[in-house]
C-alpha cells in the first residue's frame, strides 16, 4: 500500500477538529463526537466522508446559519422498543450517535430497538453507527435520506438522495462485516473528492438532462445543485443493468427516513428556499439494533457469520486476482496501514486546515506538512 500524501497524526487532527468545532459554538462533548465520526471515515479509507468534508459540509454550513452548532435532541414519542426524535437541525453526528445508542439500549432490554429521526443534518459515515452495534454483539442497520441527487429509472431529474442503507454484523474475526453503500452508483462525496483532486468523474455515474453521461467533476457538482444533472441509481441507467434495483432501494430508504417520523423528503431536502436562499437540509435517519443474544446466542451467531465470510474468501479466484474480500476487510487493512501513521491529507485539505487554524488563532497546531 503506497501513500504519497503527508500524514497528520490522529491525535493532532482529532484535537484540531475539536478546537475548531468549539470555536464555532459546538459544546466540548458534542465536538468530540463530531471529530470521532469524521476521523472514523479516514481510519477506514472512506475519504469522501472524512476530513475532506470537515470545512465544506460542517464549518461552512454553521457559518451560513443552516446548521445549528448546539444540538437539541428532542424525543417526541417513545415506546419500549421504538422512538421518534427531532434533531432541530443540530449536528447530525451527535444526533446519530445518541439515536443509535437509544436503539442499542432498547435492544439490550427487549431484543430489538429502532429509532427514527427527523430534522437532522449530515451525519457522516453511516458505518460508524452500525459498528456501535457490532461492538455490542448486535446487528446494526441505518439509513438516511439526502439532498436530491438520484434520478429514478427512465428519468433524468434528481429526485432521491444517495440514500445509503448500511448493515453491520458481528463476527468472530478481528473486524465486523460492515456494508456501507450509497444506493447510487457513486455518492456526491466521491465526486467532491474527484473535483478536489482535479480528476474527471468516470462516465456512466452521472447523467445530464439530455440523457448523456457527464464527466467534468466541477461542472457535475454545480449541475447537481442546479438540477441539471443526476446520479444514476446503483446498477446503472435504465433496466438492462438493473438500475431499477438501486432506484427501488433508494426509495425504501427515502420512505423509512421520512414516513416513520413525519419528516421531509425528496425536493424538500434541496437546501434552497423559495427565494433562492440557503436553508437547512432537514434530513431523516433510521437506526435499528438487533441483539443476537436474543436468538441463538452471540457466540453462535458470530461463528456462523465468520464461517460464511471465510468460505467466501477461500472460494476460487478469477484469473489475475489472488484475493476475494468481504465487506469491512479492506477498511480493516487500511486501518492497519494508517493507525501508526495518521491521516493522509492532500493539498486542498492542507490549505483548509491552515486557513482554519489562522482564522481561529489556534497557533498551538503546527502541521507536519508545513
Amino acid at each position: 500500500m503506497q501513500e504519497t500524501r503527508p500524514f497528520v497524526p490522529w491525535d493532532m487532527m482529532n484535537d484540531f477538529m475539536i478546537e475548531v468545532f468549539k470555536k464555532e459554538g459546538v459544546p466540548q462533548a458534542d465536538a468530540e463526537i463530531c471529530a470521532d465520526v469524521l476521523l472514523e471515515s479516514d481510519r477506514r479509507g472512506i475519504e469522501s466522508h472524512g476530513c475532506n468534508r470537515f470545512k465544506p459540509i460542517y464549518i461552512d454550513r454553521i457559518d451560513a446559519g443552516i446548521l445549528n452548532p448546539v444540538t437539541e435532541f428532542e424525543v417526541v414519542k417513545e415506546t419500549p422498543t421504538t422512538a421518534v426524535v427531532d434533531g432541530h437541525n443540530g449536528m447530525g453526528m451527535v444526533i446519530g450517535k445518541k439515536a443509535m445508542q437509544m436503539a442499542i439500549d432498547k435492544a439490550k432490554k427487549y431484543g430489538m430497538g429502532m429509532v427514527a429521526v427527523r430534522n437532522s443534518t449530515h451525519y457522516g459515515i453511516a458505518g460508524y453507527y452500525v459498528t456501535m452495534c457490532t461492538k455490542e454483539n448486535m446487528i446494526g442497520m441505518t439509513g438516511t435520506n439526502a439532498r436530491p441527487s438520484i434520478a429514478p429509472t427512465f428519468g433524468v431529474e434528481n429526485m432521491l438522495g444517495t440514500n445509503p442503507i448500511t448493515f453491520g454484523l458481528p463476527t468472530d474475526e478481528e473486524f465486523p462485516f460492515v456494508l456501507d453503500c450509497a444506493t447510487s452508483i457513486s455518492q456526491r462525496g466521491k465526486i467532491e473528492y474527484y473535483a478536489r483532486a482535479g480528476l474527471p468523474t468516470p462516465a456512466g455515474m452521472v447523467i445530464g438532462r439530455d440523457g448523456e453521461a457527464m464527466t467534468d467533476s466541477e461542472d457535475i457538482l454545480l449541475a447537481l445543485t442546479q438540477g441539471r444533472a443526476a446520479l444514476a441509481p446503483l446498477g446503472g441507467i435504465g433496466e438492462e443493468l438493473a438500475g431499477y434495483k438501486g432506484y427501488g432501494y433508494a426509495t425504501v430508504v427515502e420512505i423509512l427516513s421520512a414516513a416513520l417520523q413525519a419528516g421531509s423528503f425528496l425536493k424538500m431536502l434541496s437546501g434552497v428556499g423559495e427565494h433562492g436562499e440557503k436553508i437547512p437540509y432537514p434530513l431523516g435517519h433510521f437506526f435499528l439494533a438487533i441483539d443476537t443474544e436474543a436468538f441463538v446466542g452471540s457466540e453462535s451467531f458470530k461463528k456462523t457469520a465468520g464461517d460464511i465470510l471465510r468460505e467466501l474468501r477461500a472460494s476460487q479466484k478469477a484469473p489475475g486476482h489472488d484475493r476475494i474480500y468481504t465487506a469491512g476487510e479492506k477498511e480493516y487493512d487500511i486501518w492497519q496501514f494508517r493507525k501508526d501513521k495518521g491521516v493522509p491529507v492532500g493539498e486542498a485539505v492542507q490549505k483548509e486546515l491552515v486557513a482554519m487554524r489562522d482564522r481561529f488563532g489556534l497557533t498551538q497546531f503546527v502541521f507536519p506538512f508545513e
